[in-house]
């Protein structure tokens, strides 16, 4: 379970306040106009930036302070974060060792990881041979290689067009209803909301809101939101 607790995030005249729970295993959208804050709220859940104040739990344990790289997540941006001197293998790889002294139990490990998600036989290719929507497998790959319970995605998959982007959203899906990870996902499109998240938290005038039941949210939402949906 998540917890932020009376968390208040300041940047310059910037101002956000949070203080909800997500339930473990949830499946979480991340919604409102933009430069509400979504992105940031991400950020200090996975510890890019601090909290001014108010306390972040994960499970019961205060990870306010921890630092980023060993909190219980992983994070997944839109630009996918690949290293383009490396090969898909290796770009996977990284997410059990960051030296890549992978063991052979890694290297299968990598191996049946990248069959999941379909990538099978491009092991020694580099980023750029793949396209958009490849590039954003080896990404969520990597990811969930790294077995983290929580997983949040700042919208990895916004340059994909509609069939595509579906298709990996519900590739998500699927791989976290197996695992139990609990997942949050900005996104600006509501029907991306509809398709993966039963829940859906609002980030609007300063608050990121509880989570509330995505289709009740979205066949009725406050002025803010309909505003910004262009209702």
């Amino acid at each position: 379970m998540l917890e932020l607790q009376d968390v208040t995030i300041t940047q310059g005249a910037f101002r956000l306040s949070a203080d909800f729970v997500v339930a473990k295993s949830a499946r979480v959208a991340v919604i409102g106009p933009s430069g509400a804050g979504k992105s940031t709220l991400l950020s200090v859940i996975a510890g890019f930036y601090p909290a001014e104040s108010g306390r972040i739990l994960w499970d019961g344990t205060d990870i306010t302070h921890i630092q980023p790289g060993k909190r219980p997540l992983s994070i997944l941006f839109q630009d996918q974060n690949l290293f383009p001197h490396l090969t898909i293998a290796q770009n996977v790889g990284l997410g059990l060792r960051p030296d890549l002294r992978l063991s052979p139990a890694d290297h299968e490990a990598v191996s049946r990881a990248l069959t999941r998600t379909g990538l099978q036989g491009m092991e020694a290719r580099k980023p750029a041979t793949l396209s958009g929507g490849q590039q954003g497998r080896v990404a969520l790959t990597r990811a969930l290689l790294r077995a983290r319970p929580l997983m949040l995605l700042d919208e990895p998959f916004a340059a994909l067009g509609p069939a595509l982007k579906a298709e990996m959203l519900d590739l998500v899906a699927e791989i976290t209803d197996e695992t139990g990870a609990t997942v949050l996902m900005v996104s600006h499109a509501p029907e991306d909301a509809r398709r993966f998240a039963p829940e859906t938290i609002l980030v609007a005038e300063g608050t990121a809101h509880p989570p509330h039941p995505t289709t009740a949210l979205l066949d009725n939402p406050p002025p803010v939101l309909a505003a910004y949906l262009g209702q």
